[in-house]
């Protein structure tokens, strides 16, 4: 029998803290992680403007008008492996895919070919507006996969 999984799906490079953070809910047991960065996210300009503001990131408000924020496949690529590597200075067990389109459809792909996950894991940077109308991903995931989600902020110990 192969150790239970879980799919993390994240927005951004995980830091050391944030792989010390997630990999202590489960630091008892033998647990493979599997992580998901999207490449082409298709954001909301307004709702990424408000985003911004209601944080008082007047540059990065100011970035998203401009369409500064778009992730590229090897910003990806480059948040994907910066995030195995914090899970493996943490001593866990990890791989990781950067995948296209709609990151919850990609999730919820992830989840049905690996009969073994047991939780999945969302880590967003706070989005005001999607967060407040149950439009971000981890409220998505949770309609459709039939395993627990665990939505947190990057950066923090704050669920979303």
């Amino acid at each position: 029998m192969t150790a239970p999984s879980i799919v993390l799906l994240t927005e951004e490079a995980l830091t050391p803290a944030d792989a010390e953070r997630l990999t202590r809910l489960h630091a008892d047991e033998e647990i493979r992680y599997r992580v998901l960065v999207p490449a082409d996210v298709e954001r909301n300009l307004l709702a990424d403007v408000l985003d911004h503001l209601s944080l008082f990131q007047l540059r990065e408000a100011l970035e998203a008008v401009r369409g500064e924020e778009e992730p590229t496949r090897a910003e990806a690529a480059d948040a994907l492996a910066k995030s195995l590597t914090a899970l493996a200075g943490v001593g866990v067990t990890a791989d990781g895919t950067v995948v296209e389109g709609d990151p919850v459809t990609q999730l919820e792909k992830a989840v049905a070919a690996d009969s073994d996950t047991q939780e999945v894991i969302i880590v967003t940077r706070p989005h005001a507006v999607e967060d407040t109308f149950h439009t971000d991903w981890a409220s998505r995931a949770r309609e459709l996969l039939g395993v627990p989600v665990l939505h947190v902020y990057a950066g923090s110990s704050f669920l979303g």
